[in-house]
């Protein structure tokens, strides 16, 4: 039952209806796609990077325990704290580390620990987001600007290799846009009598944003979010 539940939230999630369309699927830096090795993933959830990954990669998943539950199907390998790795130093290949550290108290602690953990030469690979509505309160601590991500990286020692956008700007507005319609409507209590002009305006939205961001000049002033890949020295 579980499973037909997932499976049919991945169908909706991949059509236009769905209020988070545009983030579109799940995509690994190609720094992280090329590593071989050890790659530990910190708050792996449910493991999709491995999927992704080479399967001569020994893929390890990190993640913490949550009381009453696992709301993002977390099955790993170890439980552990971002800022307390249950590896050896310089003992790893690559860490990744997506969408975590809004969540840490001492986000400069978590990536220290990563550095710690990482061989000569090892890859840091790490995403947050910036333009993204409040989640997983009330432990959402955080935004960084891609200067301040790249900032808190070369503080640890680690050389920045690159700092990208997540989604072109139009596609923020859109998501935002259509987010902002979803959440109106969750919280509301007309949600049956609204849902419908709900769907369609989050169709028409995610629509119009996705073909205005591939029509119109591309402006670097906003993004969902930022990854950075950082290595080692």
């Amino acid at each position: 039952m579980k499973g037909g539940k997932a499976s049919w939230r991945r169908v909706l999630r991949a059509m236009p209806l769905h209020p988070q369309w545009l983030l579109g699927p799940r995509r690994v830096p190609p720094e992280l796609l090329a590593c071989r090795g050890l790659v530990a993933d910190v708050g792996a959830g449910d493991r999709w990077l491995q999927t992704q990954l080479d399967p001569s990669v020994r893929y390890m998943a990190l993640d913490l325990p949550v009381e009453g539950g696992q709301p993002y199907g977390a099955r790993p390998d170890a439980y552990a704290s971002v800022v307390a790795l249950p590896l050896a130093d310089a003992s790893v290949d690559a860490v990744a580390c997506f969408e975590v550290l809004e969540h840490v108290d001492a986000p400069a602690l978590a990536i220290a620990e990563a550095a710690r953990v990482l061989r000569s030469g090892g890859l840091y690979v790490v995403s947050m987001p910036f333009l993204y509505p409040l989640h997983d309160r009330p432990r959402d601590f955080r935004r960084y600007t891609p200067f301040g991500l790249e900032q808190a990286l070369l503080a640890a020692g680690f050389e920045v290799v690159a700092v990208r956008p997540m989604l072109r700007a139009l596609e923020v507005t859109g998501l935002l846009a259509a987010l902002a319609i979803a959440g109106g409507v969750a919280r509301g209590g007309w949600r049956w009598v609204l849902l419908p002009v709900a769907a369609t305006a989050v169709l028409v939205t995610n629509l119009a944003a996705w073909f205005g961001a591939r029509l119109w000049p591309e402006w670097d002033g906003m993004a969902m979010g930022y990854e950075a890949v950082a290595r080692k020295p």
